[in-house]
């Protein structure tokens, strides 16, 4: 049985498995990516932290582990997903620490270098859900600053109810519980991986949901810093195999967006040596009223026109995946056709991000 190929412009880890990204962030000159990883086998395990660094946002370097599930309040999932902050010259990380006594939880860890982690010793710094004693579904914190203090938002759920948490604090290590800025029935039992973040002259509010449609979801609104009021649901991407989509704010300026590029639901390959791998980075921008993902000015010289993958027939435009068809618009509707091919993938961007299918070939 043939190896399977490395791809050329996707993060991947040397051997495991790796799924969210997290604490993606600028850091002292490089871009920094760490991601969900399990590094003994390609399959999912005790989450550790996947780490990766680039000058350019194309070309990845695998550093060292940067968080393993070493504490007592990390015994059972290891430490879920997560986001980073710069503050007074130090990388701070926030994530989801999971154990059998106290379920999920939220701690945070520390770095001079970007590298060398140290996690509080006083952590978890939340140690209880605003809706669940039992911590069953209460992960993912994405910080961020608002005016001269800090937000936090979280995802839960209890009976159903999905729910966006928010967390206030003055010096990121004591946190205060504001609200749920967002609740539904509609979009699976929790909301993975959320984001809120300004964009143009709106807020944002981005996350994941696990039920079946294992989508990435934004909503363009307002926000007051404690309230986020929605305006309407979009869906930029439709491809199978976009997830656990992260944003941050480069040197440059620029809200940029990656991607867990992989599905829970695709089988791995017995003779795989590593599993899932981070999607190109894409650049978000506002454009009437709509969000889109472009891809990042990095990577134009990569990109195509044409692939096997995308046809025009019968006045239409169709993207499928070598199996099936994937998506479908008026060809009249198409204005720009941008293509990232890579051994084992595509990302396809229409009208400059407007609408993007990202997916795994298939036979």
């Amino acid at each position: 049985m043939s190896e399977i190929p490395r791809m050329n412009y996707h993060f991947e880890p040397e051997a495991g498995w790796i799924n969210d990204p997290n604490g993606l962030c600028f850091f002292k000159g490089q871009y920094h990516a760490f991601c969900q990883h399990y590094p003994h086998a390609p399959k999912w395990g005790p989450m550790h932290w996947g780490h990766a660094v680039s000058d350019d946002l194309i070309h990845w370097q695998e550093l060292p582990i940067a968080l393993y599930p070493d504490m007592p309040y990390e015994n059972y999932g290891g430490c879920f997903s997560g986001s980073a902050l710069e503050k007074d010259g130090k990388l701070w990380l926030m994530y989801t620490s999971v154990s059998k006594e106290r379920g999920q939880t939220q701690s945070m860890a520390w770095s001079e270098d970007g590298i060398h982690f140290t996690k509080l010793s006083e952590n978890p710094v939340i140690a209880e859900s605003p809706l669940d004693p039992e911590n069953r579904d209460f992960r993912d914190p994405k910080i961020f600053p608002y005016g001269d203090s800090y937000r936090m938002v979280c995802g839960a759920g209890v009976d159903g109810l999905a729910s966006v948490l928010l967390f206030r604090s003055d010096d990121l290590l004591h946190w205060s519980y504001v609200g749920p800025i967002f609740q539904s029935r509609e979009y699976g039992p929790v909301p993975e991986c959320p984001d809120l973040f300004p964009l143009g002259d709106k807020w944002v509010l981005l996350f994941s949901r696990m039920d079946e449609t294992r989508s990435v979801q934004f909503i363009v609104g307002d926000f007051d810093g404690e309230h986020f009021t929605a305006e309407g649901f979009q869906q930029p991407e439709i491809g199978p195999d976009f997830y656990a989509a992260q944003s941050f704010l480069d040197g440059k300026g620029r809200r940029i967006v990656i991607g867990w590029l992989f599905n829970w639901n695709r089988p791995v390959p017995e003779n795989a040596v590593r599993v899932g791998a981070l999607s190109l980075p894409r650049e978000l921008s506002l454009r009437n009223g709509k969000v889109c993902m472009a891809p990042v000015a990095e990577a134009k010289t990569l990109l195509t026109a044409e692939d096997d993958c995308v046809e025009r027939c019968d006045g239409k435009l169709l993207v499928h995946n070598g199996s099936r068809v994937l998506l479908e618009l008026p060809e009249q509707d198409v204005k720009a056709v941008e293509i990232l091919q890579d051994t084992l993938t595509r990302e396809v961007f229409l009208n400059h991000g407007e609408v993007c299918c990202t997916f795994y070939l298939e036979k």
